[in-house]
């Protein structure tokens, strides 16, 4: 299983980008899909969580309205549509993959042990 993110770079405040999380080695649509961030000396946090299985998706507060997670099933790729960006939205942005769970019916997940492959991050910088 391999996932490789990309489309993140720098932005000023009020902007906006689409990163990319392709999969190989796994059908993404059959499993949960997350999307975390981490900022300098901060955890890593769950930002936004898809099943294409139950056609479900969740966001953290901090982003409801905001980002828009989606799937692109012919391509195997998930994307989260970052708009509105704020300085705080700075990070880097993993992408992930639990491979027990095809659906989210019982609620969200947002927490680094419910997954279980990781891409290697991409940076997003948000300036004032």
């Amino acid at each position: 299983v391999q996932l490789v993110e990309s489309g993140g770079g720098l932005v000023q405040a009020g902007g906006s980008l689409r990163l990319s999380c392709a999969a190989s080695g796994v059908w993404l649509d059959d499993y949960v899909i997350g999307w975390f961030h981490q900022a300098p000396g901060k955890e890593r946090e769950g930002v936004s969580c898809i099943s294409r299985g139950d056609t479900t998706t969740y966001y953290t507060d901090s982003v409801k309205g905001r980002f828009t997670i989606s799937a692109d099933s012919a391509k195997n790729t998930v994307y989260l549509q970052m708009d509105s960006l704020k300085p705080e939205d700075t990070a880097v942005y993993y992408c992930a993959v639990d491979l027990y769970s095809t659906s989210l019916t019982y609620g969200s997940k947002w927490y680094r042990y419910e997954y279980d492959f990781w891409g290697q991050g991409t940076q997003v910088t948000v300036s004032s």
